[in-house]
């Protein structure tokens, strides 16, 4: 599945949403010009259209907002867990920044050389 699909399903599901018609997997494959199948099978795709469908039918309960809620606590907590996991690599980047090759280095490699 390509990044540009993806982006086509989410636009789907969000203009399906927008103008209140059902989300489904034949009206968005239809729209977005991608297989039904790929909608199935590939796990992203299917992500967003069920994060849709689910945001149109309980979007005013309390087990809709909840879900959500929840959905987003797991969001921020794997944020968190990435910033955390890259800020030490990023402090040592800055205080030791790699060498750098200088013009001769270049060449050398460039010839065949070590």
């Amino acid at each position: 599945m390509s990044e540009y699909a993806l982006v086509r399903v989410e636009r789907v599901d969000a203009e399906l949403a927008a103008v209140g018609e059902p989300i489904t997997f034949t009206a968005v494959a239809k729209r977005a010009q991608v297989a039904r199948a790929t909608l199935y099978r590939d796990t992203q795709l299917r992500a967003a259209g069920d994060e849709h469908r689910t945001r149109q039918t309980e979007a005013r309960t309390s087990t809709g907002l909840a879900s959500e809620v929840a959905h987003l606590r797991i969001v921020v907590e794997e944020l968190a867990g990435r910033v955390t996991r890259n800020e030490e690599p990023l402090r040592r980047l800055r205080r030791d920044p790699p060498p750098t090759m200088n013009h001769s280095d270049r060449n050398h490699r460039d010839l065949g050389g070590d």
